[in-house]
């Protein structure tokens, strides 16, 4: 339907020939007939992904008018589509394999996630989860400082939006708490806290969303135009747009769990503390101290393991630590590290600079895993209860995922070290820790011993296998307003 490549200009001026009351609508019923990865996959020429859906939303938000434009069809959502599929990309003219893939896994497997793993992480990370450091940031009462409301208000109106837009062809009508079903809704999450929720956090107009993507594109498209499909979508930041119809209308539904996830926390929180002195930067590391524990309280549900938790000694006459966990498995010891890194823009557009900035986020941890490994081989007085008979792998555990964090171009941007070692994410320690039908050091080794399996994501080694219930993120779950609503009803 398009030449291919296209360039975004001309991908950008297909979109702009329609006015965006008409397209808007068209794309959030698109995003709810085609909600899932196995429904996009079935879509017509595999082109009505989310990620597509929500630029052309993006698109004609900044750059489309209501003054002399046509009003949209299916077809024409099916033609923007198809050229936003035939889109330039740098690879073709540098053959950066690497920068490519970042960009792909950045601009794809972020929306490969489970909507109920991310909002229950949440909860069970920052309110069912608790530090074994002082804190000065994240302290009872933080959510209501930087959110003016409960976190389980938050997320409950996200979860009430989420459900209602999926179900309405993405608009969230307030007159819904007039009805039944509202009555009942407002006894968990109250009508005026929601609608003052949605107001203060989900929800912009267009005016807004353009000055907001004016400073995106100040900051990151002076290294290539055609990456600017690839760069941040206001649309995370604010979901819900006012002035299209009666209520809000959320272009892209599975923008609205992304919001209430650990990311989009981290990134309120960074928001709100920031300028505030030390505040500043003692959020983020806050955060890290409680994830630390949050992948512990995952590590001890292993069946037949011991975990040891981080270990101080004295180095040089200083005190030193090691890693963060170790499981003795009967076959296997493994070093877990546990940083609270996510990718920065620099990685997911795959420019220049993502090399400087994948070391910087996660160098330290790799040497804290080879230093552990070496005090244990040498029976360091501290470490003497730790085996030596058997395997050492490490793993590095991130908030957010690096997606080609294990492939070898990747791999070869960080420290080399004695010791093998894998890079996982929070959703890959809580899937691995609940198979019941393999001991988990032996699955380990086996895709360690495979030199093509051990570059690939940890969640390719998890299939085939069967899982347990994941008791954190049920009881976190448990712990939300519809959850406790649904039980009341039974």
């Amino acid at each position: 339907m398009w030449p291919n490549p296209l360039k975004d200009y001309q991908y950008m001026q297909r979109v702009r020939k329609h006015k965006p009351s008409s397209l808007l609508p068209r794309v959030a019923s698109a995003a709810c007939t085609y909600l899932t990865k196995a429904k996009w996959i079935a879509s017509p020429y595999r082109i009505y992904t989310p990620w597509a859906l929500a630029d052309a939303a993006r698109v004609a938000l900044t750059h489309g008018t209501e003054f002399n434009r046509t009003d949209a069809t299916d077809d024409d959502l099916k033609a923007i589509l198809a050229a936003y599929d035939a889109l330039d990309d740098p690879y073709l003219h540098d053959r950066d394999l690497r920068n490519f893939m970042l960009r792909k896994a950045g601009e794809q497997l972020t929306w490969q996630v489970s909507d109920f793993q991310m909002m229950a992480r949440t909860i069970a990370l920052l309110t069912q989860t608790t530090s074994d450091r002082p804190l000065q940031c994240l302290i009872p009462g933080w959510d209501t400082d930087v959110f003016g409301f409960s976190l389980r208000d938050y997320i409950g109106t996200a979860q009430l939006v989420w459900a209602s837009a999926i179900q309405c062809s993405g608009f969230f009508d307030p007159a819904f708490f007039d009805t039944h079903d509202g009555e009942l809704a407002a006894q968990h999450v109250a009508r005026d806290t929601a609608l003052k929720i949605i107001d203060a956090h989900f929800a912009g107009d267009a005016a807004a969303f353009r000055e907001k993507d004016k400073v995106v594109a100040g900051r990151s498209m002076r290294a290539d135009p055609q990456l600017r499909r690839y760069t941040y979508n206001p649309l995370r930041g604010r979901p819900l747009l006012n002035g299209y119809g009666t209520g809000y209308l959320c272009p892209v539904p599975q923008l609205v769990p992304a919001k209430v996830s650990p990311l989009g926390i981290y990134f309120s929180g960074l928001t709100h503390f920031k300028g505030k002195g030390y505040l500043d930067r003692q959020f983020t590391i806050e955060l890290g101290y409680i994830f630390e524990q949050y992948v512990g309280r995952h590590l001890q549900l292993i069946r037949s393991a011991t975990v040891v938790p981080e270990i101080i000694y004295t180095a040089n006459k200083s005190e030193a630590r090691g890693v963060d966990w170790i499981v003795v498995f009967d076959n296997l010891v493994l070093l877990v590290e546990v940083k609270s890194a996510i990718p920065t823009e620099p990685v997911r557009l795959g420019t220049l600079d993502a090399a400087e900035e994948i070391t910087k986020k996660i160098n330290k941890a790799y040497t804290k895993i080879d230093e552990t490994a070496s005090l244990i081989a040498r029976q360091h007085p501290a470490f003497r209860g730790i085996p030596t008979d058997r395997p050492t792998l490490g793993m590095v555990v991130t908030l957010e995922p690096y997606h080609v964090g294990n492939s070898r171009d990747f791999r070869g941007l960080l420290p080399d070290t004695q010791t093998r070692i894998s890079l996982v994410d929070a959703a890959e320690i809580e899937a691995i820790v609940t198979i019941n039908d393999a001991p988990i050091g032996s699955l380990l080794l086996e895709r360690d011993a495979d030199a093509e399996r051990s570059t690939w994501a940890l969640t390719d080694a998890l299939k085939g296998h069967e899982h347990d219930r994941n008791p954190v993120l049920d009881a976190a779950w448990a712990a939300t307003p519809w959850a406790s609503a649904n039980r009341q009803s039974q």
